[in-house]
């Protein structure tokens, strides 16, 4: 494995603003890793005053794209209670070529009520919000693969398209890599073995992930899929020290235990995240995402690229 197999991936919506983000992609981009994702939230979680407030991701996105050149940008992810599927088909088409192909698209089906609520966005049911998950997949995957010239129609009972010029087109042929993640046992594996380039198991245990990625594998199968096409990944909060003590300050930035992030994250000193990441890779992962909290420390971020991926190779 080398650094390319490896994203850095924020929360901005802790609070951070887009110079912050900007010095984290570039930082991310010199040493070589080989993507940078961001949350798509309106809300901080958690304590704190979460300012400057929020960036909107596809808006942040296509900023990064103009001030980077070589590492690929995306969201992990995206919600879909957010935006309608022909206006996020179009933001994500422009930012593709605004970056010369190098978007990923990660989309959810949303689950954080309280940002629904704070900024006026409609909250269905779980069942709601998978139903039009589903349905925006369907629907942007088509707008894309639309040959130019033709028009696209979907008559689904929440986003109906009625001759579409389905335009623009991404950058990338059929459109950026689809990313989906979760822990649903039979609706998610199937959603992500008919859309998905990418499937995720996020802040999950390596066991845990285990398991999902057989069930997508399943999947895959039950379809005529070559589950060999499906790239795994897992995504968790990374806080690593050249020393007990660099962990512990680190630890401390993020406002959680030493004790509960070695338990639940990658967390501690160099060898004990690579140990970690080791036992993920072990369950089947093939890319991993590095959730970094404190976007000031961009050591963090030399730490990681020169002494953990190093030992990973």
């Amino acid at each position: 494995m080398n650094v390319a197999d490896f994203s850095i991936f924020v929360e901005p919506q802790q609070g951070a603003s887009y110079d912050q983000q900007l010095a984290v992609a570039r930082r991310a981009e010199q040493l070589g890793f080989g993507a940078f994702f961001r949350s798509d939230h309106y809300l901080r979680m958690g304590p704190g005053d979460g300012l400057p407030g929020p960036t909107d991701s596809w808006l942040t996105l296509a900023g990064l794209a103009r001030e980077t050149s070589t590492i690929r940008l995306g969201t992990l992810v995206s919600s879909a209670t957010f935006r309608t599927p022909g206006v996020l088909a179009i933001a994500v088409a422009q930012v593709d070529h605004m970056s010369g192909g190098r978007v990923e698209f990660g989309l959810g089906a949303g689950w954080f009520e309280a940002e629904h609520s704070a900024y006026g966005i409609e909250f269905p049911d779980v069942n709601g919000r998978f139903d039009r998950f589903e349905e925006q997949l369907s629907v942007i995957s088509g707008l894309w693969n639309t040959p130019v010239g033709e028009t696209f129609c979907a008559d689904g009972p929440n986003y109906p398209i009625v001759n579409s010029p389905a335009l623009p087109k991404p950058y990338q042929a059929g459109g950026p890599p689809i990313i989906i993640g979760g822990s649903g046992a039979r609706r998610t594996p199937a959603l992500a073995a008919r859309f998905a380039a990418e499937f995720n198991s996020g802040f999950r245990s390596p066991e845990t992930a285990a398991e999902q990625f057989e069930r997508v594998r399943r999947a895959c199968a039950e379809i005529d899929r070559d589950p060999a096409t499906m790239r795994l990944s897992v995504a968790n909060t990374t806080v690593c020290g050249a020393t007990e003590a660099d962990f512990v300050r680190r630890a401390a930035a993020t406002g959680r235990e030493p004790s509960e992030l070695r338990q639940n994250a990658l967390a501690g000193t160099v060898n004990e995240v690579v140990e970690r990441l080791v036992a993920y890779r072990d369950s089947g992962a093939q890319r991993f995402h590095l959730q970094v909290n404190d976007m000031d420390d961009l050591e963090h971020l030399d730490l990681l690229a020169g002494e953990v991926v190093a030992l990973l190779g």
